[in-house]
Order: C-alpha cells, then sequence, then structure tokens
C-alpha cells in the first residue's frame, strides 16, 4: 500500500466560506506569504476564528469545480507573527476586552511587539487611547485565562479531543482542569453539557483506563440510562439495558451487571419489578414518576371544590355573556371543572378547548376565586395570553426558578397562590416538569390539564398526559365536534382526517388553486430540499406575502440527511441571511440576524429547551452573542454558544407547543423510520395559516397509516391504578 507523503502550510486564517454542522467540515480562506491570492483550505476544522494563524498538514488536490485546495489532515493554531496576523488574532474575540477597535490601536502603537508586551509589559497598554485600569485588568486576566486554557486545549489535543472543549472544560475546574480529567476523565460527561460519554471515554482510554474498569462501566450504564431518557424512557427493561450497555461498552454483560448492581447500592439508580421484569430507572426519574403519583392520588382524593355554584345558571350566563351558544360537550366541560379538583381535558384542533376555558375562567373569576395559566413553552404561554385575556406563564417562570439556590422557589413549603391551575399543552409536559409542578398545587385547589393527546409526547422522558388518561384514575372531557369556523381551515380539517388514518386532501402547489394547506410533490430528496428552499425565497413570500425570516418554520422530522433540519439549516441559512457578521464555534457558523434555538433548559438565563430568537448582536471584544427571544434579550460567552443552534429548520419533536404562521414539512421515504400518524399531526397543526407538504404521496400514506406509537417505558400508569386500589402503594416494589 502506498504511504501518503504530507505537506506543511501555515498562513492566517482570512474568512470561512462553508461549514458543515454534522462533521465540523470547513471551507476556508487562508492568507499566505508570499501567495498572491487566498488558499483554499477544506477538513476538519472545528472552533477555529478567522484571524487565528494556521499550521497546517494535508496535501494539495484538485477539485473538479472549485479547482486547487489543500485538504487538511491535522492543524495547529500558532501565536502570529506578522502586524496584520496579530491585528486580526487579537481583533477575533480571542480576549475579552479587545476586539477588532482596540486590536488596531494596539497594533498601530506596538506593532510586531504587540502580543509580547500584552504579556510582559501590559501596564504599556495604559498609553492607547481608550485602555483604562479597568479595562487593563480585564484583558490581563483573559490574557492569563487564555495561557491556562491553551495548556488544558494542548493536553486535550495531545489525547485526541478537540480543542472546542477547553474553553468549557477550564471554565467548570479553572486551574484544577487537568488534574480533575486524569483523576476521572468521566466526570466531564456529568458536568459539562455538550461533552457527552463518548468524548470522556476516549480521554479516559487516551489516559489508560482499562477497558473493563468498573469506573468505565458504571459511567457507561448513566450514559446509556441518560441516552434512553432522551428518547422519552423513564425506565428500561434490566436485561435490554445490560444487553445495549454491554454492546456500547464493548464488554461482558457480567460486568454491566456487577455495575448495576453497584449503582443500585449507591442509590444512584432504582430497580423495580415492572411487567418487562426488573425496571431500572435512574434515581431522579424515579423520584419523579413515584412524586407525581402521590401527588396526582392526593388531588383526586381531595374532595370537590367548594360548592357554592349554581352550575347550570352559570353556563347559561357565560352564553349570554359572550354572546355565543355552546355546544353540549362543552357544557360538559364546564362542569366538570366546577365540581372536580383534578380534570383533563382533551381534543384535536378546533374542536373548542379555548373557548372552554374562557367561560371557566369567567365563572370562575365571578366568584373571585384565583385562577393561574401556564404553559410549557414561551410561546404556547403566549398563545394562551391571547386567547384568554389573562397572564399565562411558563412552568419554568410559575415556579420561579433560583440560580443561586439551584431550584425552584415554588414547592410543598411555598405554594402558588391559587384556587385553580390550568395547563395547557398539557401533553408536552415531561415526568421531572409535571413533579416540580405538582410539588407546588396547594392542597386546597384543582388542576385542569388541557392538551391534545394524539400529538407527539413530550420531548423529555414520559408520556404524562397519556398515562394519566390510561389510568383511570381522572375523569376527561374528550371533545370531537369541529365547530363551522375551524372546519373552513383546510389544515384543521386535513389535522383530523390524518388522526383518522385517511389521507389529508391538499391543493397541488403547481396548480392554480388557492388553499391553505398544500401539497409540493417533488420524487428525490435533494429535489425536495430545493423545492424548500424555492418555496422559502420566492414561492410563499410572493403568493402567499409570508415574510420568510419571521413567519416561515421548516419543520423536518429528522436532524440528518438532505432533508434533515441541519442540512437544511445550513442551506436556509446560506440563502436568507448570506452575509454580514459572522463567528465559527464548536462546527457551527452564526451570523448576526440568524434564527437560533435554545437546546437545553438554562434556568440560569431563564431560557429552555426550544426557545426560538434570533442573534441581535455579536460582540467580538466582549466576547459575547445577545439573542432576542420574544420580549427580551439573553446574552451567552462563546463558551456557551453550543446551547445555540440555527433554527430556520427545526424537527418536529421541537415544534411542540409552538405555531407559526406558515410551516413547510417534508414528507420523504428518507425519513421512513419516522414516518408516523402523530408525527405527521403534529407537523400540520403547527401551521396557523398556511401549511406546505413537500414530498411524495406515498411517504405521506405510510405516514397516515402507521399508527404505531414509539413504545415508551414510563410506570406512571401502573402506578396510578395500583395506588387507586391499594392506598399507600405508590412506591412499592423497590428492591
Amino acid at each position: 500500500m502506498a504511504v501518503r507523503t504530507y505537506t506543511m502550510l501555515q498562513g492566517t486564517l482570512e474568512r470561512i466560506t462553508y461549514v458543515n454542522e454534522e462533521n465540523h467540515y470547513v471551507v476556508a480562506r487562508l492568507q499566505v506569504p508570499g501567495r498572491r491570492e487566498l488558499a483554499t483550505i477544506v477538513g476538519n476544522l472545528p472552533s477555529v476564528t478567522p484571524g487565528e494563524t494556521l499550521k497546517l498538514t494535508g496535501e494539495w488536490t484538485l477539485h473538479g469545480k472549485y479547482g486547487e485546495q489543500f485538504k487538511v489532515e491535522s492543524f495547529e493554531t500558532i501565536t502570529p507573527a506578522t502586524v496584520a496576523g496579530i491585528e486580526k488574532y487579537l481583533g477575533s474575540g480571542l480576549i475579552k476586552g479587545i476586539g477588532p477597535v482596540f486590536a488596531r490601536r494596539l497594533v498601530e502603537a506596538f506593532g510586531a511587539e504587540t502580543l509580547r508586551i500584552v504579556q510582559e509589559e501590559s501596564s504599556r497598554l495604559l498609553t492607547v487611547d481608550g485602555i483604562g485600569e479597568v479595562r487593563l485588568q480585564r484583558i490581563r486576566t483573559a490574557w492569563e485565562e487564555q495561557k491556562e486554557i491553551r495548556g488544558v486545549m494542548i493536553f486535550l489535543q495531545g489525547h485526541g479531543v478537540s480543542s472546542a472543549y477547553a474553553a468549557k472544560i477550564f471554565k467548570t475546574y479553572g486551574k484544577s482542569s487537568i488534574a480533575v480529567v486524569q483523576e476521572n476523565p468521566y466526570r466531564l460527561a456529568q458536568d459539562i453539557y455538550g461533552i457527552g460519554f463518548k468524548t470522556a471515554d476516549r480521554i479516559a482510554q487516551a489516559l489508560g483506563v482499562d477497558q473493563q474498569s468498573p469506573l468505565r462501566v458504571e459511567a457507561g450504564v448513566i450514559h446509556v440510562l441518560n441516552e434512553l431518557a432522551e428518547e422519552g424512557h423513564v425506565y428500561f427493561p434490566f436485561d435490554g439495558l445490560v444487553k445495549e450497555s454491554a454492546t456500547i461498552l464493548e464488554v461482558e454483560a457480567v460486568l454491566v451487571t456487577q455495575a448495576i448492581e453497584r449503582l443500585r447500592q449507591e442509590k444512584r439508580v432504582v430497580c423495580h419489578e415492572g411487567p418487562e421484569g426488573v425496571a431500572v430507572y435512574l434515581a431522579s426519574l424515579h423520584a419523579a414518576e413515584e412524586g407525581v403519583a402521590r401527588s396526582l392520588l392526593a388531588l383526586a382524593e381531595g374532595g370537590a371544590p367548594p360548592a357554592d355554584i349554581d352550575i347550570e345558571r352559570a353556563i347559561l350566563w357565560v352564553e349570554q355573556a359572550n354572546r355565543l351558544p355552546l355546544a353540549e360537550e362543552q357544557k360538559e366541560a364546564i362542569r366538570q371543572a366546577l365540581q372536580r379538583k383534578l380534570l383533563v381535558i382533551t381534543g384535536g384542533p378546533g374542536t373548542g378547548k379555548t373557548t372552554i376555558l374562557k367561560c371557566i375562567i369567567q365563572i370562575l373569576e365571578k366568584k373571585q376565586r384565583k385562577i393561574v395559566l401556564c404553559s410549557p413553552t414561551g410561546r404556547a404561554a403566549k398563545r394562551m395570553s391571547e386567547a384568554t385575556g389573562r397572564e399565562a406563564k411558563t412552568v419554568h417562570r410559575l415556579l420561579e426558578f433560583s440560580p443561586r439556590e439551584g431550584r425552584f422557589k415554588r414547592d410543598q413549603q411555598r405554594p402558588l397562590e391559587a384556587d385553580l391551575v390550568i395547563v395547557d399543552e398539557a401533553s408536552m409536559v415531561d415526568i421531572v416538569l409535571m413533579n416540580s409542578l405538582l410539588k407546588a398545587i396547594p392542597s386546597i385547589a384543582g388542576l385542569i390539564l388541557v392538551g391534545d393527546v394524539d400529538q407527539l409526547p413530550s420531548v423529555g422522558p414520559g408520556a404524562v398526559l397519556r398515562d394519566i388518561i390510561a389510568s383511570g384514575l381522572v375523569k376527561v372531557i374528550c371533545l370531537t365536534e369541529i365547530f363551522r369556523q375551524a372546519r373552513e381551515s383546510q389544515i384543521v380539517v386535513n389535522a383530523h382526517r390524518i388522526n383518522r388514518g385517511e389521507f389529508p386532501v391538499c391543493a397541488e402547489w403547481e396548480g392554480k388553486e388557492r388553499s391553505d394547506c398544500y401539497l409540493f410533490a417533488k420524487e428525490e430528496a435533494q429535489e425536495v430540499q430545493a423545492a424548500i428552499l424555492e418555496l422559502a425565497a420566492h414561492g410563499l413570500p410572493k403568493r402567499h406575502r409570508v415574510d420568510p425570516m419571521e413567519e416561515l418554520q421548516i419543520l423536518s422530522p429528522m436532524q440528518k440527511g438532505p432533508i434533515g433540519a441541519m442540512q437544511l439549516n445550513q442551506a436556509l441559512q446560506a440563502l436568507l441571511n448570506p452575509s454580514g457578521p459572522e463567528l465559527l464555534r464548536g462546527g457551527r457558523l452564526y451570523r448576526l440576524g440568524d434564527r437560533v434555538m435554545q437546546t437545553r433548559n438554562n434556568y440560569g438565563k431563564d431560557v429552555y429547551n426550544g426557545d426560538i430568537g434570533r442573534i441581535a448582536k455579536l460582540d467580538l471584544e466582549e466576547r459575547e452573542v445577545t439573542v432576542r427571544f420574544d420580549d427580551r434579550h439573553v446574552t451567552y460567552d462563546f463558551t456557551e454558544l453550543d446551547e445555540l443552534v440555527l433554527a430556520y429548520a427545526v424537527t418536529v419533536h421541537k415544534s411542540q407547543g409552538s405555531e407559526y404562521p406558515a410551516v413547510i414539512i417534508p414528507v420523504h421515504t428518507a425519513h421512513y423510520v419516522m414516518l408516523q400518524r402523530n408525527l405527521l399531526y403534529t407537523a400540520i397543526t403547527r401551521g396557523k395559516r398556511l401549511a406546505v407538504l413537500v414530498g411524495t404521496k406515498k411517504a405521506v400514506a405510510i405516514a397516515v397509516k402507521n399508527q404505531k406509537i414509539q413504545l415508551r417505558y414510563t410506570g406512571l400508569a401502573r402506578r396510578l391504578q395500583r395506588a387507586s386500589r391499594e392506598p399507600g402503594s405508590v412506591g412499592t416494589g423497590e428492591r
């Protein structure tokens, strides 16, 4: 086999022209000394920044379309030697307190000596206009921190880890970073968002940790349980967990069994007898499921609210007050709400859920009852406020999270001040959040859960609304009648058709018929992507006056592939927001004006998984990005940017609880594994004014016919059933 020979290339990174978020593949332009034109470099280059001087190892290749390119095999960043390189280096956001303006002033003052003076004679910086004692101290601190980070970076790169993680590791552990990593590299997966078990395991292997080490196997089991929780499982059967863990860790099953037993003794996992044999829970999810069951049972047994309302008279009054005759099932929902402590109201779009809520609120407010409204997401809470004319909060804000204490301020000791709590979009509430909410509901108060049980379950673990309904413990009002105004919307009509297993009736996009629901037929996945881009740039703005930056959302069943959210985001960013101040971090290119989504709950910033905003400011001097989320601005340090992804396209799961003026939904057999009825139903109901399916009729038919709901291992329904039969048995079965 021929041995490949590599060439060295060194230069200053001028600009980044393309980034593939899936694999960190970068196309960039490099200023090489002695070369008149910029060189094109391609390869895996995570977290490089324009202005850095790069020393590259690789080979020159000739691309059929793009010409000569340097294919990078490996690289390192080095201190720049030229004045222009130093200016770009300092102006890139490397040092907090020095942006492009101050970088220029420093280089003008000190020339090629600038970096030496910053490091060795930093007091001389005071002679530069605009730098006083405060800024000087910030620069000194940031420079020292960078030196520490560089040390961590060199250590990690020596063990095969991307430099992208160095700053996060240093921010978490400070000067102890290397010691912590050497002592227990698996702590990284527990402590640092974005560093998973696989990365920690790679470091551990490089440090010589035995593949069969108990430390490694225990960390691997916890990793597998966390991955399963992200798929929605609250627990997982013992045998399946052993098999899954042994396969991933490449160890004998007996070592996994022993690790699970040690974790059980340490109370990091809990084992229960279940219908599939032994069920293994993460301790936190076990506590949450037990807590939800206990709280719901207490509510259900709490007796009826004070009966000082003539219900039939109240219904007649609210009809007259609103000049709106109510359907019989709406009246029944109101009756049940006024005489029960615990109620579920479920139904599809156009079935009058909002009307019922407004009537319940009006009647109870007339009796001076205090009602609290909430929803899992900011968008859903905003919509609830607009529909009812009353304040609605996200569940997180309602419970008043304290970043300093790391907990919700509202709980059993300090419950909500309410006679009734109404939760909208309840299908989105996972087991952990529901437990926190139920703890804060006072014993005198009632609870109404409103949602569409036919939608996808929560992004987080559990299927809480579905389990509550299945338990039989709670009275359920299921709304089925579609009202006249809603019947005029083809989106609503088609949503119900899909839910019944019938093919939707859509206008053809390329035909002349006007509608609010279209099918744009395309056979190949690449054709689907091209059609989506055409619709976003020209079709929807021209035919329906849709602003693609403000009113359009692409909803994809999956993340990967040519019509997955990741590739669509890169294509849409290039199309809709092609230029302006930008920043590459962690393999993602962020540009001023980009639409972005928060990917985890960040209680300190009061932003949550699925929140969507726009980048309002890129500050290289302060090393910060500011994002506008609806009514407020949130600032991120550069090291926190892995919490943000582009959001021109998002997965259908992430869109839950949100409504958009217009949605485009790729429906293609490339996403065969995700073509399910509840997914298509959820997607089409996100469109308020317009929905366009792009793909094949075959894929739509597969989705409509596939009623198989993805199995989630949850124990809530069984707990509630058992507890209602045997008081005091909510927590039995632990071994």
